[in-house]
């Protein structure tokens, strides 16, 4: 299939032409006719799987070939969950619109609110948002969404896992009406919250479901090492630098401290790394971002702020420096490699501290996953063994005394309980072959 055989405008196609995309991906063929159709749309798809122009491509089209049926508010809202991903799509689209008459404007939390209340005064047609940010103009009445035709919620899972739902019921109820189409992108559709809320949003919606997150990306190879410390990490990280070809590198860390101590760290050797955290000011990050997109930076230390939104095909290797507490942002973080068909390399650290998150990955991949280690830098953690539970056994209970002669039983064998942790295998090439899983108990 071709993006041509889609239906979409011309000029779209055109601009498709010029990027050098020919061939739609697979959530962009699935979902652009039906949004194009003028459904509601229950989409879910893999990072790194072209859902932006999957909603901007038909979010275009109707705005181009159909008047406005209202002179107030903006035509198209897109939100997203964090101020990365939000920069992400308003750069798609400032792209996809440069040579039109539409106007599009980015609202994010942390920059001026008043001049962003002054700005809606130029009636944007697109305005691409975080929600918390959108909801208090719309409290003070700086817009209206009583014209908006398509609502787009981006990574809605994320959204509600960061507690914006009364926002987006703001919003809901701000442009609650017959004409309002709208689109919701989740990386799974197994949400609880996600499909409340999609009940509550969505008017008979289409489901596209397109792979799932927990998948194993093809174009990342992922190599794991087993720690004893923090500078048994650092021993690692030091000869991960030294061996790797890398084009520009991502470093995970779980604080800000440690952000700012291993960008010091290769700032001093010579290496051009700068240090990314959610406690700076958004001016600071938009900076940080965009002189890494420059390549000006060879590498980013960073928290989980980055781990989605960031979309840079010249990063050809992540590293968790410390794994993510929740299993769906390692997918996330080393999604920031391997992208647009370059191969990437993710490298994790796995230390005590770190063994409960690897252990939960392992169950969101469903799948075992091995070690390699360095020579001259073995260690000797090995991985903890599962917790056992309690087990309480009952009191012998007295039996009263009868005539009758006593049968004993013959007690039975009780079997021993075999532990799932059969020990972590050290040396072996990460996903060379596939492991046969343990015969269940």
């Amino acid at each position: 299939m071709q993006f041509e055989d889609l239906g979409l405008d011309k000029r779209l196609l055109k601009t498709m032409e010029l990027w050098g995309f020919s061939t739609p991906t697979d959530v962009q063929a699935s979902a652009i006719p039906v949004v194009c159709a003028g459904k509601d749309l229950l989409a879910s798809s893999k990072t790194g799987s072209g859902k932006t122009l999957a909603f901007l491509l038909p979010a275009l089209q109707r705005v181009m070939r159909s008047k406005a049926f209202s002179r107030s508010g903006p035509r198209v809202v897109v939100l997203a969950p964090t101020r990365e991903l939000a920069k992400q799509v308003y750069g798609e689209l400032r792209k996809l619109l440069a040579g039109t008459q539409y106007k599009c404007m980015l609202i994010l939390g942390g920059e001026n609110f008043n001049d962003q209340a002054k700005e809606f005064r130029k009636d944007p047609a697109f305005i691409v948002a975080t929600p918390g940010r959108l909801a208090d103009h719309l409290e003070h009445r700086h817009l209206t969404l009583e014209g908006l035709e398509l609502l787009i919620l981006d990574e809605a899972d994320r959204m509600l896992d960061l507690g914006f739902a009364p926002q987006l019921e703001a919003m809901n109820n701000a442009a609650n009406h017959r004409r309002r189409q709208t689109l919701m992108f989740s990386a799974t559709l197994d949400h609880q919250q996600v499909n409340e809320i999609a009940a509550d949003m969505l008017k008979e919606p289409k489901r596209v479901a397109i792979g799932f997150v927990n998948e194993e990306h093809k174009d990342i190879e992922q190599r794991l090492f087993l720690c004893d410390h923090l500078d048994h990490k650092q021993a690692l990280l030091d000869r991960v630098m030294e061996e790797e070809q890398y084009q520009q590198m991502m470093i995970f860390t779980a604080t800000r401290a440690d952000t700012d101590r291993l960008a010091k760290v290769f700032a001093d050797r010579g290496i051009k790394a700068v240090a990314l955290s959610g406690d700076l000011s958004q001016s600071a990050r938009n900076r940080i971002m965009n002189e890494f997109e420059r390549g000006l930076h060879k590498v980013m230390v960073t928290t989980d702020v980055a781990s989605r939104g960031l979309d840079i095909s010249n990063v050809s290797h992540v590293v968790n420096f410390d794994m993510p507490k929740h299993a769906e942002e390692y997918v996330h973080r080393i999604g920031r490699t391997g992208r647009a068909g370059n191969k990437g390399i993710a490298i994790s650290f796995v230390g005590p501290k770190d063994w409960n998150s690897f252990k939960s990955i392992e169950g969101f991949l469903d799948k075992r996953m091995s070690f390699v280690t360095f020579e001259g830098l073995e260690g000797k953690f090995k991985g903890l063994a599962p917790k056992k539970k309690k087990t309480f056994s009952k009191k012998p209970q007295h039996k009263k005394k009868t005539n009758k002669p006593s049968e004993k039983k013959a007690a039975s064998p009780k079997k021993r309980n075999k532990s799932f942790y059969q020990g972590v295998a050290v040396g072996e090439q990460v996903f060379a072959v596939k492991k046969k899983k343990p015969a269940e108990e």
